[in-house]
């Protein structure tokens, strides 16, 4: 499968992004949805994940009650919207799919990343 992150850029502190993968070869139903992020000099993190269905998701404590994870799988796309955005949320955030795992912040547990999106937030 294919995915393309978009919808990163430059906001302020307290304000709000919503980041789109797109996905495209394969049937989108059959992956798990994550996104990970990557800071400058910093290794890169898992951040939110959601099931195939969008039943159940999972988020690192450090977003958690700022951050949703969603997925429409009519149009092949998974979002992460972002609100109360912080400088320290300032990354490259990626978006991966996992075929199957149990773990859903490891990242040798996802099969596909797209190519990242640059997320940058002022204070």
């Amino acid at each position: 499968v294919q995915l393309q992150a978009s919808g990163g850029g430059l906001a302020q502190a307290g304000g709000s992004l919503r980041l789109s993968c797109a996905a495209s070869g394969r049937t989108f139903t059959s992956y798990a949805m994550g996104w990970f992020r990557q800071a400058p000099g910093k290794e890169r993190e898992f951040v939110a994940a959601i099931t195939r269905s969008g039943s159940s998701t999972y988020y690192a404590d450090s977003v958690k009650g700022r951050v949703t994870i969603s997925r429409d799988n009519a149009k092949n796309t998974a979002y992460l919207q972002m609100n109360s955005l912080k400088p320290e949320d300032t990354a490259v955030y990626y978006c991966a799919a996992k075929w199957a795992g149990s773990s859903w912040v490891e990242e040798g547990s996802y099969d596909y990343w797209g190519q990242g999106t640059q997320v940058t937030v002022s204070s």
